[in-house]
């Protein structure tokens, strides 16, 4: 008899415990022993997909992973033995875009050949994944349990990203990339660079080398242009594009280090939360061509260093004292009668815009430069939302493609607590939001129309590094950003079109945060072991 994990118990889920759930996933009751050292083999010229295969058989040469309700399992009786994993491609491009097509099939007799089909390289990655995960140990030998698997997936969204913050706390190359391991762990697609902010420039300008020289944290704390290039290559291979941001006009005081004379409100201590959302405050200076023309020189260098087709401007937070009160603003205001704070920022906005495009580029923007200005951004442009929920049907209702990023379910550094060290309470964002918070998120809620439905391309975690560092890393991401990918993945409903609830996708998280510990990445407890040894254990009544 055949079982469709969507509609399984407890048990059923566990003893198929892939982590996104696949979209189509149905099983035997046989168990199909898996040899030391699988033969994983692809005709194909892809160097991506070949080193593919080469890591996926030493994770599973590596891997002895029993799952935390089978810890007093013994191994069970054998009805077959796999032989090889066949990956069969479509084609052999190894292009990586917003469009790139994701799907699979993976087939696993209970003897025999198991095979993956995929249209595009990365489809196979996912299926490579998942096909990893499937596999467990009991004794210490290696089996597939419930054979034949079927499965057919896809991804639900074409942008599951994460976000992290590499200006507030460094970050060394180390580290980006066992993030982007546990992102592929997790079938997430897209890794934001919040490269630069107010705080620090870690990254390399040969346009403007006075920004690294002047503004990182030191020379141990920098990342060339030769790292940039081997994190995105690192990236591709396990198919995730590096979406960078670089913030402006506001979130800029690191600029005003090396080139002043472009700039407006440069910390003003200590009144810096007149002029900004923290310090150290500092924008450019809308009012000065140069301001403007340094922006559109750091857009040409960083498209031909960045390789995605998609760049992002940031644009939140923008003060407008800042600029109010800034003596070049003023006169040029009292020069040029029909001329505002807001024109001036509408002015900046397109120049900006246009460097981008020039640059080959689909501009991505927080927000407040679609709403909280008077500037009309292209239609292609992505719009990253993070105010408020209802942002996102907002965002669709007028037409742009939409990113979602609420900092009241995604933002994964909320809940420690105030950083400013004379403020004894919460913070902006409290409180800390909770594995079940994040998967509880709806993207799609209060979205009826189909048309703009299919604008919500996306939806992404953040980490932004306040109170985060090399320490505390993966304890922040994981696995909280796991629960959004899933329903980034895998949608919100089951087959049956019922909404998934925490209480039945638990243990598969267990196993994920197990499996994810087990391969290198500090993944917290979501509840004591006993909880994970016992399904069902932990819940109210």
């Amino acid at each position: 008899m055949k079982i469709a994990v969507a509609l399984a118990g407890l048990a059923a889920m566990a003893a198929a415990a892939v982590w996104p759930v696949p979209a189509v996933f149905t099983t035997g009751n046989d168990t199909t022993a898996v040899p030391s050292g699988p033969m994983l083999a692809g005709n194909t010229t892809s160097a991506i997909l070949n080193d593919a295969l080469e890591r996926y058989r030493a994770i599973i040469n590596k891997e002895t992973f029993t799952p935390p309700a089978d810890y007093k399992m013994q191994l069970p009786a054998t009805a077959g033995k796999l032989s090889a994993l066949e990956v069969r491609l479509g084609c052999d491009d190894e292009t990586l875009s917003l469009g790139t097509d994701e799907s699979y099939t993976l087939d696993i007799p209970v003897s025999g050949k198991a095979s993956i089909t995929a249209a595009t390289v990365y489809g196979a990655l996912r299926g490579l994944e998942t096909f990893s995960q499937l596999i467990v140990a009991y004794s210490g030998s290696r089996v597939i349990r419930n054979t034949p698997v079927h499965i057919e997936d896809r991804p639900a969204l074409a942008h599951r990203g994460l976000l992290l913050d590499t200006s507030r706390n460094y970050y060394p190359v180390a580290d980006l990339k066992r993030t982007l391991d546990a992102m592929s762990y997790n079938k997430l697609n897209v890794f934001h660079w919040h490269i630069v902010d107010a705080q620090s420039w870690p990254v390399e300008s040969r346009a403007y080398p006075g920004l690294q020289k002047n503004s990182s944290y030191g020379a141990d704390m920098r990342y060339s242009y030769g790292d940039v290039q081997d994190v995105i290559s690192y990236a591709r291979a396990r198919g995730i594009r590096v979406i960078p941001e670089f913030d402006m006009p506001g979130h800029m005081f690191v600029v005003g280090e090396t080139y002043p004379e472009i700039m407006s409100c440069l910390n003003k201590q200590p009144n810096w939360d007149k002029y900004a959302a923290e310090p150290p405050s500092g924008q450019l200076n809308i009012a000065k061509p140069a301001a403007a023309d340094f922006a559109a020189g750091l857009i040409g260098e960083y498209t031909k260093l960045f390789t995605d087709e998609v760049f992002h401007l940031g644009g939140d937070e923008v003060n407008r004292n800042c600029w109010s009160e800034d003596p070049d603003v003023k006169a040029y205001l009292a020069a040029h009668s029909n001329a505002t704070v807001e024109t001036l920022l509408a002015d900046f906005y397109t120049k900006v815009h246009a460097a981008v495009g020039a640059g080959q580029r689909v501009g991505m923007s927080w927000e407040e430069t679609l709403f909280k200005s008077e500037y009309v951004p292209p239609k292609d442009t992505i719009i990253q939302t993070w105010i408020d929920e209802q942002s996102i049907p907002k965002t669709v209702a007028r037409g742009y493609r939409s990113v979602a990023s609420p900092a009241s379910a995604y933002y994964l550094d909320c809940g420690h607590g105030a950083w400013l060290a004379n403020f004894d309470g919460n913070s902006w964002c409290d409180p800390y939001k909770s594995w079940m918070h994040v998967y509880n998120f709806d993207p799609w809620a209060n979205v009826t129309s189909s048309a703009q439905r299919e604008l919500i391309i996306g939806a992404e975690v953040a980490l932004w590094s306040e109170q985060a560092d090399s320490v505390s890393l993966d304890n922040y991401l994981w696995p909280r950003a796991a629960a959004m990918a899933e329903t980034a993945w895998s949608g919100k409903k089951d087959a049956s079109g019922q909404v998934r609830t925490t209480a039945q996708v638990v243990q598969r998280l267990h196993d994920q945060r197990f499996r994810m510990v087990g391969r290198g990445i500090g993944a917290v407890p979501l509840q004591p072991l006993w909880c994970a040894r016992n399904p069902g254990g932990c819940l109210l009544p």
